[in-house]
């Protein structure tokens, strides 16, 4: 049986609440019981579960491009809602990690793949914000480390019309099962 593991991407109040810098707002709020759900049946299978967080500092040169967000020891930066709750309840156990990242790919010097790697993870499912940005190329970052992707439909979102296209360019490209 391949081992899996949940990667759960910028579910920050930044980029879900109403008034976030970045928000993706209903659509990604609507997301929140689907991912919450999946989490604690990963974590219940014994399988690992990461929180993939953008982490800016002040000065953040990515400011430049996007207005800011997520900066460190916010609470924008926090998880929003039920699952800020949720991980609070879970945040001991040692299948739960929390990792923070600088780059829209979550693999990208954050020491991630390593650490699926030496769980024997084979296969890693991507819920959360953005569909067209983050989680496209967190699955890219996935890919390019050698594991097998799988997107969840009803657990990502974006504040674009590029969500469904980006899901299927993640097929085209990296072979992503789509879980509906």
């Amino acid at each position: 049986m391949v081992k899996e593991a949940l990667l759960i991407v910028d579910m920050s109040n930044d980029f879900v609440a109403d008034d976030g810098p970045l928000t993706v707002g209903k659509p990604a709020q609507k997301i929140v019981p689907y991912i919450k759900e999946l989490a604690t049946e990963f974590l219940e299978a014994g399988k690992m579960v990461v929180v993939s967080m953008d982490a800016h500092q002040p000065n953040d040169p990515h400011f430049e491009l996007w207005p800011p967000h997520n900066i460190v020891d916010t609470e924008g930066q926090q998880l929003y809602g039920e699952l800020n709750d949720w991980y609070q309840a879970n945040k001991d156990n040692e299948n739960l990690i929390y990792s923070p990242k600088t780059n829209y790919n979550a693999f990208f010097k954050t020491g991630l793949a390593e650490i699926f790697r030496n769980a024997g993870v084979e296969k890693v499912h991507t819920v959360g914000v953005t569909t067209d940005i983050c989680d496209f190329l967190t699955v890219s970052g996935a890919d390019a480390e050698g594991f097998k992707t799988a997107i969840h439909k009803r657990g990502v979102a974006t504040f674009t019309d590029l969500g469904e296209t980006m899901i299927n360019h993640m097929v085209r490209c990296f072979h992503t099962d789509v879980i509906e």
